[in-house]
Order: C-alpha cells, then structure tokens, then sequence
C-alpha cells in the first residue's frame, strides 16, 4: 500500500460504565478476532466482560496532501440526506511531451489545427453512478497563485481564478465511462474505454502553436518553466448538479492529455497528425515524483444528521457520523479501563454497529475505518503498534486489525494488546480516534518515528452512520467487550 498524513483533536467526557457485564456472564457473541487463540469462557478461569464507550462527533481538521498516487475526485453530491453536499474540482499543468526544445507540430508554415481534445482517465466512482453529471473546462489565470512546486491539499477548499471564456464542457453518467469509444485520427482508428474525452475550443490549440523554441517571452518550447508562464494549466470545474464524484488519474500520460489534432503540407505531402500535452510530475532528490502542480480542493457542505452531532455542543453522543476525509472523526473513551484490575487479555474488542441511513446503497459506507490513540496534549496521534505492527517488509496487517464491515453490520478493531498495556503495565488510557483517512500518520513508539498508511484508495470516499456509547438500543451501543482471567 502507498503512504501518507495526520492531524486530532480531543474532547474529554465522564460518565462511568454504561454497563459491565460481569464475570457471572455467560459467553453469546461469537468471536471474530482471533478465536482461535481465546479460551473458553467457564466463569472459573476466563470471564468475559463488556465496557462502555463516550463517543464524541469532531470536525476533522484535515491536513492530507495530493501525492503522485492519488486519484482527484470530480463532481457534485447535492442530495445526501444524511451529510449534506460534496463538491471537487480538479487543477493542473500540462506541457509538451515533446522533449525540452523541439516545436511540437512539425511545420509551423503549413499548420491547420483540425480538432483539440482533453481526456482524462476514469479510474473509479462514488456515489449514484447514473446521475448525470457536467463538468466545464478553464484555463487558469496566471495572477491565480496555483504554482507547479506546491503539493497542495485536498482541503485547501480554494476556487482558483480562471482566464477568459469556458474552454469546453461535457455532459455525462458515470456509468458511461467505461464504455469504449471510436477515435480516428485522418487513417489511424482506435478503441479507448475509461476515458472522459471533452472537446474544447480549437482557438487553444492554435494559441498552443503561435509559441516557439526561443529562450524567450514566446519560448514556451524552450522550457517547461517558460511554457507555465504562457499557459498555468487547466481547470476542470463541475457543475453543482448530480449524486455523485468520478475519480481521474491526472497523472497517467497515456490516457490523461490534452490532444491538439492538426494538419501539415510538408514537400506537397498532406499529413495528420496529434501532439499531446501532459502534466509531468518533478523529480525529488530522492527520486520519487513530486506531485506539485495538480489540485483538487474537496469541499463539504454538513446538513443532515451530520451537522446536528457536529454541533450539538455534547461530549458523549449517541450516534457517530464518519465521513471519510476530508471530513470528521470520533473521539472514545473507555473510562473503566482505569480501573481493570491486572488480568491476563485473550481479547479486547472494540464492537461499533453501522446504522440504517438514507441513500446508504448510494451512497456507501467507507471499506476501511482507522483507529488510533491521540496523547493528553491533545499534539501527537498514535499508533495502536502492539495491535497494528508495522514493518518496511509486509502489508499493513488491517485484516488483523479489523475495521471492516462485517457480515453482522460491526465495525470490530482488536484491541487486546493494547488493553493488556493499560492493565498491566499502566500505560496512558488516551482517547482513541476513529476516523476513515485517505491515509493516518501517526507515530510508532516501536518504529520511534511518524509513519504514513495508506487507509483507503480514494478521497471522499465513503460515509457512515453508527450507533454511539449512548444509543438507545443497549445491544446496538459502541462498547468494548473483554474475555480475560485472572491473576
């Protein structure tokens, strides 16, 4: 998996135990984690316990940063009932995919521009796949502060200004974009699938042709920096219309480019041909490609249900409304742990129930949820490293872990070593944060360094609604449940 990001918050609550099952209890719940590894409940050497858990609904001040790997989200979701609105744009440069110095349309004297195409490649979706969809197309200004050296984030939120008249526009559903299409070019015939072509205006591909190879103001073949300082970039602006966002990988120079389409006479000779525009990710010093020069400002809007538990000014909630970045976390709290005795833990673990919400089959629920520790001074996330090991050589061990959705419509998160940590050797109780991150950054006390997991594949990408430490429904309430013996 890829690698990134962080940031907390951290919101105290009391109230005690909920309920704690006690020892007399007889086993019922089937064990999803590690079963194999737990003893039978007997009530005379293992029992099993249940505490409760303060949930607390935070914004998230969200810092994550595009990377090279990252898909840009585009679209509209106007209509979710539970969470409100959803709006992505996306931002980027291209420059010749000619080498530095050489003029890209072959013979200037003779040049006809016939046709100037943008495609984008399609790499997935969220939300309702048939709703239709617009996007238009801008050039960016040059006063607009976008610059190619910053990585910018997805929360940034900023509507960079635009130059001039709408470039082009298309119209279209989601599920359309993965049906192939015919692209002929004078004799050259070829299928494509995956790929929002858009048709933009033929005035841009002779503008791209007027500039030249001279180290100069017109040199924009001459050097990429020259050529940014004639052309920012374009700028892909959807419509606030539809129910849902289209995922595009910017950085693929095959699919994603601006294709002007032209002619030539060169010794009587008539040719076709295409030269193509891409955006060229930098190289850092260590090699790796720096993704400066794209943006995709996520923009949410809180109604619904979302806004009112964001709002509600109260500690411990009875319902959790996860959206996946940028959007909001969980604090929890499990005050009993403080005072469990030492006892030897086969299992800790934390049980979370998804809730019934509207448009939940649109609008779905995230694949994977993060949880992890934030310290009293409220300053540093931590990994859950005894239960979340993480080595340079393996994949992150989630599946362990837990924080998928499960058959039973849980959320569970093994927590037993962590657990055993407060218990045992009295390691700080903090709050755990539960959230669902394109990716978490967090320090590893093992590792004695900040790390970077990669938590889901794309931004915006999921939201859920669950039931809190204070549900109405005991059976449904968020707790954490202990199967233990004693010392």
């Amino acid at each position: 998996m890829n690698k990134r990001r962080w940031v907390a918050s951290l919101v105290l609550g009391l109230t005690g135990i909920l309920f704690l099952i006690s020892s007399c209890k007889k086993i019922n719940e089937a064990t999803e984690l590690g079963g194999d590894l737990i003893p039978p409940v007997d009530n005379v050497n293992t029992f099993e316990t249940y505490f409760a858990v303060e949930s607390d609904n935070i914004l998230f001040n969200d810092t994550t940063k595009i990377l090279a790997s990252d898909l840009v989200g585009i679209g509209h979701i106007g209509n979710d009932p539970e969470f409100g609105q959803t709006h992505g744009d996306a931002y980027f440069n291209v420059s010749s995919s000619a080498a530095e110095g050489a003029y890209p349309f072959v013979d200037r004297d003779s040049l006809l521009i016939d046709s100037v195409v943008l495609s984008l490649r399609y790499s997935g979706k969220y939300g309702d796949t048939n709703s239709m969809q617009t996007v238009r197309v801008f050039e960016i200004a040059q006063n607009s502060g976008f610059v190619d050296t910053a990585i910018y984030k997805f929360s940034d939120g900023i509507d960079y200004a635009t130059a001039g008249s709408e470039l082009g526009s298309k119209n279209f559903a989601l599920s359309s974009l993965k049906d192939s299409l015919t692209v002929i070019n004078g004799s050259d015939t070829q299928r494509v699938a995956n790929v929002l072509r858009i048709k933009l205006d033929t005035e841009l591909g002779r503008r791209l042709a007027s500039y030249d190879t001279a180290y100069g103001p017109n040199g924009g073949y001459n050097k990429d920096s020259i050529f940014y300082t004639l052309f920012r970039g374009l700028a892909i602006k959807a419509d606030a219309a539809g129910n849902g966002l289209g995922y595009f990988n910017l950085f693929d120079n095959t699919n994603t480019k601006l294709s002007v389409y032209f002619r030539t006479t060169i010794n009587g000779v008539k040719d076709t041909s295409v030269t193509d525009f891409v955006h060229h990710a930098r190289t850092t010093s260590t090699g790796a490609s720096h993704p400066g020069g794209v943006a995709n400002p996520i923009k949410r809007t809180p109604a619904g249900g979302w806004a009112t538990y964001l709002n509600n000014g109260q500690p411990q909630d009875d319902k959790v409304y996860l959206q996946s970045a940028p959007g909001s976390y969980a604090n929890l709290r499990i005050p009993a742990l403080d005072t469990f005795g030492n006892n030897v833990i086969h299992l800790a673990e934390l049980i979370i129930y998804k809730q019934s919400s509207e448009l939940e089959n649109v609008l779905t629920p995230p694949v994977q949820l993060m949880l992890d520790k934030i310290n009293y001074a409220k300053d540093t996330a931590f990994n859950l490293e005894n239960d979340l090991p993480i080595t340079a050589s393996a994949a992150i061990p989630f599946s362990s872990f837990g924080g998928q959705l499960k058959f039973d419509n849980t959320f569970r998160f093994n927590i037993s070593r962590h657990v055993q940590g407060i218990v045992t050797r009295k390691e700080p109780n903090y709050t755990l944060r539960l959230y669902a991150p394109l990716s978490a950054t967090v320090y590893d006390k093992k590792l004695n360094q900040k790390v970077t997991m990669q938590v889901l594949d794309k931004i915006a990408d999921g939201r859920v609604v669950l039931a809190g430490g204070n549900f109405g429904d005991p059976a449904m309430r968020m707790r954490v449940r202990i199967v233990y013996s004693k010392i």
